[in-house]
């Protein structure tokens, strides 16, 4: 690779600002996701409501979740443009009401708003990036973008910290609204979304309607399954009762309309359907590491949360740089097999997990994180852009919040997963011994995800898909 063609994705390149403005959306959520970590004993102390707290992170991960496949398809008829400026808009007003909350049931409210917000920033970052750089430029530039979530993994917990301990936890909210500023005006500024619809649609609100409330109870009873009521409970029944009869009369209503909110031939094409079942699995199997990594160095090796913090960095820090490298390799053997390259290292990297004991050093829990990162890094970022490419401008946002909403929705499960098995095995005056034994049956279930991980990219077409508009 040349000189001129590294510097065409950097910050240096005609596009620079505009990947600088996408970072900095990048950033709004993924230290939104981390930063109220450190702070929500102080938020208690001050609005009260312990019992409610777990709130603060269902109901904005929820109200993100189900409002992604609603902003994909505006996107394609309206253009990103105004999708990801509306969302920086929410999600600043969310980001004031949060910082001026008098009570925890308003903070929730609030939190809420940021997750709407949230649902329309995520994808069309996703989604401008694909549609500004080429097959070729792709994977430099979701590098630049994954290491967002490093830096903020690393940045958010201890930036947290500080406001909390030395200013207010309300500064943990504030803090969005310069950041959103500059990226809206960068945005204005220096993205000229040029590419429009052929032709104006009419909007499935029925659709819309149906995939919010189906989507909806079905991630809220994942996330609450456990927690706040029994699995077995009348109310746990209930939600997923109302889950499944929205999403049947979404099908239904979604074969019928002319422009569908979410069309049906994402679930029949075979490279779609590969890389979303390749984005629910990444979901399942990050979230799952990332919340029970910490807790196996702390309770089991007995070390400090920093120690814990720390073991995450190599898995968050070499996913990005793989990924920006990853072009290279399927610009050469094609996507197919550059993700099961991917998803191979994965699993390797998840059975060192069975390694793990009492007696284990901070460097080997690194050097598991560090591999798994690897392989996430060739085949996450590559699965994306292997559905991005498969279709023009006017289908690349339902596509990509298609592939949000996946990752979304693994998350959720993943979750559920191992809190129920967490929950089942391990009491609450567990031994590190026994800890550790419960949580050796979480890292199962991170092997069986990362098969399923190279089991979905085997699945994905051979060869390499051109991209329609720029290779």
């Amino acid at each position: 690779m040349t000189t001129t063609d590294r510097v065409q994705v950097g910050f240096r390149s005609e596009r620079g600002p505009i990947l600088a403005a996408l970072m900095l959306c990048n950033s709004l959520v993924a230290l939104d996701s981390t930063i109220i970590a450190t702070s929500v004993l102080t938020i208690v102390d001050d609005l009260g409501g312990f019992s409610q707290f777990p709130w603060l992170f269902s109901i904005y991960l929820l109200a993100q979740a189900v409002t992604v496949p609603v902003y994909g398809k505006l996107a394609d008829l309206f253009g990103r443009k105004r999708l990801v400026l509306f969302g920086i808009a929410v999600f600043a007003f969310g980001s004031v009401l949060c910082g001026i909350a008098w009570s925890m049931p308003a903070l929730i409210v609030a939190r809420a708003i940021q997750g709407i917000g949230a649902g329309a920033i995520q994808p069309m970052v996703q989604t401008i990036a694909g549609d500004i750089y080429t097959v070729r430029e792709r994977a430099k530039a979701q590098g630049y973008l994954a290491s967002v979530w490093a830096m903020s993994s690393i940045v958010g917990p201890s930036l947290g910290g500080i406001f909390s301990e030395f200013l207010s936890w309300r500064w943990i909210f504030f803090v969005n609204i310069p950041l959103c500023l500059v990226a809206a005006v960068m945005l204005i500024r220096k993205f000229d979304e040029t590419a429009r619809p052929a032709t104006r649609q009419s909007i499935d609100y029925v659709g819309a309607a149906l995939l919010t409330v189906g989507a909806g109870a079905l991630i809220l009873g994942l996330l609450e399954g456990g927690q706040s009521w029994a699995w077995t409970s009348g109310a746990s029944v209930a939600v997923f009762a109302v889950g499944v009869a929205g999403l049947a009369a979404f099908v239904f209503v979604e074969r019928r309309v002319a422009s569908p909110v979410l069309p049906l031939w994402v679930l029949t094409r075979r490279v779609l359907v590969a890389t979303s079942a390749v984005g629910a699995v990444i979901g399942a199997v990050v979230l799952t590491l990332t919340t029970y990594v910490p807790t196996f160095v702390q309770g089991v090796l007995g070390l400090s949360a920093l120690a814990g913090g720390f073991t995450l960095a190599p898995l968050l820090l070499s996913w990005p740089l793989m990924s920006s490298q990853s072009g290279r390799v399927y610009l050469r053997i094609g996507f197919r097999r550059t993700a099961v390259i991917g998803g191979s290292i994965v699993t390797a990297g998840s059975l060192l997990t069975l390694g793990w004991t009492t007696t284990s050093s901070v460097w080997e829990i690194c050097a598991g994180c560090l591999v798994i990162g690897a392989g996430m890094g060739l085949i996450a970022g590559p699965a994306l852009i292997a559905a991005q490419s498969s279709v023009d401008w006017s289908e690349r946002g339902v596509v990509t919040s298609t592939n949000t909403f996946a990752r979304n929705l693994g998350s959720a499960v993943g979750i559920a997963v191992c809190g129920a098995i967490v929950n089942a095995t391990v009491g609450d005056d567990a031994s590190p011994a026994e800890l550790g034994d419960g949580l050796h049956i979480v890292f199962y279930t991170v092997i069986g995800g990362a098969v399923l991980l190279l089991i979905a990219a085997l699945a994905m077409p051979g060869g390499r898909i051109a991209d329609p508009e720029k290779s």
